[in-house]
């Protein structure tokens, strides 16, 4: 059984910190990146750690840590090499590029060379069509490969060097990924300056700044505000919306006559046992009423989707069906009902089409008198009565 480091346990603490107390499981993910930054893979220890931690049990967390890919489930090479052989790579030349791997490594797919330093598997799409065939070590891109380059590229990494991506930074080990996968800066000096963005994703740049395209009024020199900045600024921007507001208008010096000639109760008058009119409390004379966002997601849909009480089926939900009687079908439906019961005769008892209930009696019958009409046997007959 794996022992895991403090670090380990000090940095599990902070993943879990990141998250409210009601949804420490969402840690998962990054936690099973933590516990394979330390073991290479996860094992049955980690997936036993992450369910320590999170007060899961094992058979949950093995369900997230057999789905994803990236957690690998046996040791795994201090790089990961893998090759894209969907469509797009295939037709320019994938397959081959991992192929020609195969033979050269000696290994297939999620298999480990012997010295430890490459496991070697296809992937099904890169997302990187675009710079096709790609391979990644350790999840950095090496873009436009063909077989040399790709040998290329493991011989430099079985003798201890750090061939530079196409895109990315600079190349660390799976164990180093992971910690950063896990939520965890790359702590070696210069290590996220290196590399660079490919041409092809620059061309939607270019062809802006070919044909003078730009949203309006942006200006590329504007610096980025941090967020105490930003949350600065909306304050500022609330209250001087407040402070436009035109007050709320002074009540009537004249009281408002009911029906029967006496005054309307007010925030003044109103008597010892009574509540305060709701007016009094918003300084509105609307009536008070749910905010939307106070209603469910499927209420606010159902509302929108039928918005008339009155022509709403009485079950549907989220609808407000009057009280003093039932809200009829509409006449579409009624109808499309109607048509759809004419047009479907209701099911019967009938067998399948070419099953006829006869001809399998006549069968079983002449197969259990061991003999058909023609004086078959009894494995003539099956076959007779198969035919028939």
């Amino acid at each position: 059984m794996t022992t895991f480091t403090d670090e380990t346990r000090e940095r599990a603490r902070e993943i879990i910190a990141r998250y409210p107390a009601d949804r420490s499981r969402s840690a998962l993910l990054p936690l099973l990146h933590l516990v394979q930054a330390e073991e290479g893979y996860v094992s049955p220890a980690g997936v036993t750690f992450c369910a320590e931690v999170l007060g899961l049990n094992k058979a949950q967390v093995g369900a997230v840590a057999t789905f994803y890919t990236m957690y690998k489930r046996k040791p795994t090479g201090d790089f990961l090499v893998s090759v894209c052989t969907n469509t797009m790579c295939n037709v320019l030349g994938g397959q081959e590029v991992y192929d020609t791997l195969v033979e050269h490594l000696g290994v297939g797919h999620d298999e480990t060379t012997a010295d430890g330093t490459i496991t070697l598997e296809h992937a099904e799409c890169l997302a990187a069509c675009d710079y096709g065939p790609v391979m990644t070590v350790n999840y950095d891109f090496f873009d436009g490969v063909d077989p040399s380059t790709a040998v290329g590229v493991v011989d430099e990494l079985r003798a201890g060097g750090r061939p530079m991506p196409t895109r990315g930074a600079r190349l660390c080990t799976l164990k180093e990924m992971a910690v950063q996968l896990a939520g965890f800066a790359d702590e070696r000096d210069g290590a996220v300056a290196d590399g660079g963005p490919g041409e092809p994703t620059l061309r939607g740049l270019r062809l802006a700044q070919e044909h003078n395209v730009s949203v309006p009024g942006f200006d590329p020199n504007t610096p980025i505000r941090s967020k105490a900045e930003a949350d600065k600024a909306a304050a500022e921007a609330k209250a001087k919306a407040e402070a436009a507001k035109p007050a709320p208008a002074e009540a009537s010096a004249a009281a408002v006559k009911g029906g029967d000639g006496a005054s309307a109760p007010t925030p003044g008058n109103a008597g010892a046992g009574e509540p305060a009119p709701a007016a009094a409390a918003s300084g509105s004379t609307a009536p008070d009423v749910k905010a939307p966002d106070d209603k469910s997601p499927q209420v606010r849909t159902a509302e929108t989707r039928q918005p008339d009480a009155q022509t709403a089926v009485p079950d549907a939900p989220g609808t407000k069906v009057p009280t003093d009687s039932t809200a009829p079908e509409p006449r579409d439906a009624r109808s499309a009902e109607a048509a759809g019961v004419a047009a479907n005769e209701p099911a019967g008892d009938g067998k399948p089409a070419g099953d006829e209930a006869g001809a399998q009696e006549r069968n079983l019958t002449e197969a259990k008198a061991g003999t058909d009409a023609d004086g078959a046997g009894p494995a003539d007959a099956s076959e007779t009565g198969a035919q028939k």
